[in-house]
């Protein structure tokens, strides 16, 4: 079973920390985006990015400083949104990064898709961001079926983690012998389930900390997830979305 998550938009710089393992596999094509990005006036940087002046103004100048060799942090201690503070691998044992480094996976508008030991820099770039890279409409059409493909590569079976935004780059080319599992963390309102972002992310950060603590390889043990005080609920699942509702 792989696991597959989001980035987050909010990253740090710790080359000195944790040394990372690899670069990423798709180092090439992050490095053809990197020159479609530093070729871009500020206000087509804007455009692509939708952020304030300000946060243009300082990504456009870390953009000329990348060195996508250089001066890398782990790419799961690069992220620190609320998923990744709640998933806090920064205490991992030993036996639970070797279980992240070989199940888990973030998918990613500028590296497509990354182990959590491969070395990465402080990058701006979601899937949805508006860049047309050689020539194509967005970042979906540039990464095609790629992502999908590094990713069932390694099994048919994923458990996803990930929001809809970097969910959408794998299943449009999902074949028959294969099975995208996603978890939905939510509350019931008014008999519906509804989830919270934030809640959300912090819930799918906890999971992944609870598969790695457990050593999870199967969907069973994964539906045993009560951190936060969410249970299974059989009810409201199917086959291929797995629900959790949070008391009180």
């Amino acid at each position: 079973m792989q696991i597959i998550i989001s980035p987050a938009r909010k990253m740090t710089v710790d080359p000195d920390g944790l040394p990372y393992r690899d670069l990423p596999k798709f180092l090439p094509q992050a490095q053809e985006i990197l020159d479609y990005l530093k070729e871009r006036s500020l206000a087509e940087l804007q455009a692509i990015w939708q952020c304030s002046d300000r946060l243009v103004r300082t990504n456009a100048a870390n953009l000329q400083a990348f060195d996508l060799e250089r001066n890398l942090t782990p790419a799961l201690l690069a992220f620190t949104g609320p998923q990744y503070l709640a998933m806090g691998p920064g205490v991992f044992t030993d036996a639970e990064w070797a279980y992240v480094q070989a199940h888990l996976r973030i998918l990613s508008g500028f590296y497509g898709v990354l182990r959590p030991l491969d070395g990465i820099v402080n990058y701006r770039l979601g899937l949805s961001d508006r860049a047309q890279v050689a020539g194509t409409t967005d970042l979906y059409q540039y990464w095609g079926d790629r992502i999908a493909q590094a990713v069932f590569g390694e099994g048919n079976l994923i458990l996803n983690l990930a929001s809809q935004e970097y969910a959408k780059a794998i299943r449009p080319y999902l074949t028959p012998q294969q099975t995208l599992v996603t978890c939905t963390f939510g509350r019931l309102v008014a008999g519906k389930v509804k989830q919270q972002s934030t809640r959300a992310k912090q819930a799918r950060g906890n999971m992944v900390r609870f598969l790695a603590t457990n050593q999870v390889d199967d969907l069973a043990q994964v539906k045993n997830f009560t951190t936060g005080g969410y249970a299974f609920q059989p009810a409201w699942s199917t086959p291929t979305n797995l629900v959790f509702v949070q008391e009180g």
